[in-house]
């Protein structure tokens, strides 16, 4: 067997390296279809992986059923947002400090209330302005109990978000609660 150091230094080693390139070229532009996607994974578990919350590519996936869509489009347009807006932000409530991998992991939700909007709860069903919006769960995944969020009028530059699974964490609980506008990383068109 031929040590590396040598091989390396051998002209017919090179030459094999260049040639097997240049079909790995041929063979990534006739099945484009199959590399790209695997290109776009490999791009977005890269940002993850280095800790980075704020995704960089605008293509995003939900993994979780919170929402029905699974592959949504974001742009960065922070300046105004309404009831019924979808939006990804980073997560700042109470379980933060439960649940350590909450820290980077952004959210993919629906603004359900506004600035001036009341919530209500009555046997843990969460209304805002009257209208129920969703039932607050006893319990988390593991256990651990979960209190309906407070009663009140939202304050100007928060916003209630909610997922529509019953299974959501969202705004229906204290440990998540309102967020603010700069927690908003921007407004998502979902795809599919």
């Amino acid at each position: 067997m031929t040590p590396v150091s040598q091989s390396t230094s051998n002209p017919n080693w090179f030459k094999r390296r260049q040639s097997d390139i240049a079909e790995l070229g041929r063979d990534v532009l006739k099945r484009w279809y199959i590399y790209l996607p695997i290109a776009v994974i490999w791009i977005l578990a890269t940002n993850r992986l280095l800790g980075d919350p704020t995704p960089h590519v605008p293509l995003l996936f939900n993994w979780t059923s919170s929402l029905p869509y699974k592959v949504a489009w974001m742009s960065r347009d922070t300046l105004h947002y309404e009831r019924g807006t979808f939006v990804v932000f980073h997560f700042e409530g109470e379980a933060k400090s439960l649940y350590p991998g909450l820290k980077h992991q952004p959210f993919f939700k629906i603004i359900k209330g506004i600035a001036g909007d009341r919530i209500t709860i009555k046997d843990r069903q969460v209304f805002i302005n009257d209208a129920f919006v969703g039932y607050a769960k006893r319990h988390a995944f593991d256990g651990r109990p979960l209190e309906p969020i407070a009663e009140g009028v939202i304050p100007v530059g928060y916003f209630y978000v909610q997922g529509t699974d019953h299974d959501s964490f969202d705004s229906r609980y204290r440990s998540s609660g309102l967020i603010r506008a700069d927690q908003i990383i921007g407004r998502v068109t979902p795809l599919f």
